[in-house]
């Protein structure tokens, strides 16, 4: 249900952003924000008319043309100019969610009051999110160091009256969508092209958009690990507290309590095994999965001050009487953290892969490939390659960019982050995680089917039950194709965390 949202100077928490989006709520302006612009942009107005002094990028060129100095009457003109030549992407577009949140967050940092924008362009910015207007962006063309430069102009031409934008099921022209709302181009005042171009939003809109997908895989890894250890007839015991307390990682100690938790009333974990130990990817879940629930926590603290904060160059402090020219706008922290998590997110998949590996090779009075009659049916043969695979291309995708530098702008910017290929990698590490989890789960509930009359626990059986209204058991070969994208929904959406209360 739509609700609407204020965009206050209050912190905000990658939850509450969640809920912004999942709920499809309006933005608007508290009052205190309108202040805050207001008062940074007359303050500007009011230096730049009362002192000769050269301020980068407002009465400058850009980069390595910085001691080029711009008269007065062609400020308006600098930062046009600016906006459309910087508009450089290309290759495949920014996915709508993170196009969204990119809108979002450019008018929270905005808000804040230190970047002299008119109070008109940060409200242009919050129409385009309200009536669902999505610039066109491009994935390619940023460094992550002067900002997210190249996207950042393409989610601003339109504003312009230039570019293209993503409206219902349309791609219009910048100039159509103002005409279909009646709206006048934004005409550029000292500086904001420089405030709009400057800042982190495309790197942060993909981290906060991988941290909030991940919490869910993170989830979904822990309860699909447990039907699987059931449905491997797995040995509970590496999963008791006093193995994790003398190792006490939060993320391990989490891990262990919540497959325990999952496990208790299973009929399965009465029966007595033949077994002393279970391979490691079944034994070592608390410690892997731990692990990676610990680098998320890490990356959603980076990416939770980001979201709060301002990352445009030079800064404005009007209580102070100052303009700041600094370095806000480097993507490194952001960069490390989405390498970091890239890493986090391949693991939980890489194990998940071992899981379906060890259920369809024939141990433990499971037949081969979890099909009757194999042979004549490959039943689950060829899902497992297809997980295989995207496990191998999750290493490749998981080579940092971060550690990468190339000098440009004359060598004015001679360190950069590439912290845009690290979010554009993770984006697709963890779409490719959600996969792989989903072909786990398809196995993992096939192979329950053998296991029974008995039952695992009442909390697994809810999973058991809910999927098995989207997928069918599997009882001779048949296309599995429409199976896996079933699964990879219900890895998406379904409640996980309601089992873990």
């Amino acid at each position: 249900m739509a609700g609407q949202h204020l965009v206050s100077l209050a912190p905000i928490s990658l939850a509450e952003i969640k809920n912004v989006l999942k709920n499809r709520a309006t933005l608007a302006l508290s009052e205190e924000v309108e202040q805050r612009i207001n008062a940074s942009h007359a303050y500007l107005h009011r230096h730049l008319a009362s002192s000769p002094k050269p301020v980068y990028g407002i009465n400058t060129g850009f980069g390595a043309l910085c001691n080029t100095s711009i008269s007065p009457e062609n400020l308006e003109t600098l930062q046009r100019n600016l906006v459309m030549s910087h508009a450089c992407g290309t290759g495949e577009e920014v996915p709508a969610e993170v196009v969204k949140l990119m809108l979002f967050l450019k008018v929270q940092s905005l808000g804040y009051g230190y970047s002299g924008v008119q109070l008109s362009t940060v409200q242009r910015l919050l129409s385009f999110f309200n009536r669902d207007v999505y610039p066109v962006v491009y994935q390619q063309g940023s460094l992550g160091a002067s900002g997210d430069l190249a996207p950042l102009a393409h989610l601003c031409l339109p504003m312009i009256g230039l570019g293209e934008v993503r409206f219902q099921e349309f791609k219009l022209k910048g100039h159509e969508i103002l005409d279909i709302f009646s709206w006048d181009p934004i005409r550029l005042q000292a500086k904001e092209g420089l405030a709009l171009l400057n800042g982190t939003q495309m790197m942060t809109a993909y981290g906060a958009t991988i941290c909030l997908r991940a919490r869910q895989v993170s989830l979904a890894a822990d309860v699909v690990a447990a039907l699987s250890l059931e449905a491997f007839d797995g040995l509970s015991a590496p999963f008791s507290p006093q193995i994790h307390q003398i190792r006490p990682h939060a993320g391990q100690v989490k891990t262990a309590a919540r497959v325990l938790h999952l496990l208790a009333g299973s009929e399965l974990q009465q029966k007595e095994k033949s077994q002393v130990q279970d391979p490691y990817s079944f034994r070592c879940v608390p410690q892997v999965h731990g692990a990676s629930l610990d680098a998320l926590e890490y990356a959603e603290k980076v990416f939770t001050t980001e979201v709060n904060s301002v990352t445009d160059n030079p800064n404005i402090f009007p209580d102070e009487e100052l303009i700041l020219s600094g370095g806000n706008f480097h993507g490194q922290p952001l960069a490390l953290a989405l390498d970091f998590l890239s890493i986090a997110l391949a693991e939980w998949g890489s194990i998940s892969e071992r899981r379906t590996f060890q259920l369809i090779s024939g141990q433990r009075g499971l037949p081969q490939f979890l099909i009757q009659e194999p042979g004549l049916n490959s039943g689950f043969m060829i899902p497992q390659y297809t997980a295989a695979s995207i496990v191998s291309q999750n290493k490749q995708l998981c080579t940092p960019a971060s550690v990468d530098s190339i000098v440009s702008s004359n060598g004015q910017e001679d360190h950069v982050s590439m912290g845009a290929n690290s979010a554009t990698k993770a984006y697709q590490v963890v779409q490719n995680v959600e996969r792989i989890l989903a072909i786990e789960l398809m196995a993992a509930v096939q192979a329950l089917e053998f296991r029974r009359p008995l039952r695992t626990s009442p909390a697994l059986e809810k999973v058991v039950e809910a999927y098995r209204k989207q997928v069918a058991p599997l009882e001779q070969d048949r296309v599995l194709q429409p199976d896996i994208e079933k699964s990879i929904k219900f890895i998406q959406d379904f409640p996980f965390d309601e089992l873990m209360a």
